[in-house]
């Protein structure tokens, strides 16, 4: 009787930590970053709905692990930017020169949310989330 209850404790002890091993958080690979374009579809902070924001054209990413640059549209103007990856941390440098055309206030936001980002994960729907102090700031989907 006492083989079996120790046996019985031995047995919900390592299912215990079967599920808790499969069950906690994976650090993201930094490759699966890379390989597609990333379409903005959430902004913090703008008092602006996001649509007003970005009327004609949502802001978009892509990584480039070679070069070390982040380029596309802040949603107005072309987009450029070193970044620097370790783990899930991320930073971006100072936006490269655009043209300046202007396309109303999601602009700015972009550019001053993305200074402001300092790590980031890729959740289960796949979905990058940029964040500060593991608050969302952004949130991309990959573009089809």
């Amino acid at each position: 009787m006492k083989n079996a209850f120790m046996r019985n404790i031995l047995l919900i002890f390592l299912l215990s930590s079967v599920l808790f091993a499969c069950s906690s958080s994976k650090i993201p690979t930094s490759d699966n970053i890379y390989g597609s374009a990333w379409e903005l579809e959430y902004l913090s902070g703008p008092r602006i709905a996001f649509d007003a924001l970005f009327k004609d054209r949502k802001p978009e990413i892509i990584f480039d692990k070679s070069e070390k640059r982040v380029q596309g549209t802040d949603g107005c103007n072309g987009y450029s930017a070193t970044f620097t990856l370790k783990n899930n941390q991320i930073s971006f440098g100072a936006a490269g020169p655009t043209t300046k055309m202007y396309c109303g206030e999601g602009e700015q936001f972009f550019l001053n949310t993305i200074k402001k980002i300092d790590t980031y994960k890729i959740d289960n729907e796949g979905k990058l989330h940029l964040m500060t102090d593991d608050v969302t700031m952004m949130r991309f989907k990959k573009k089809m």
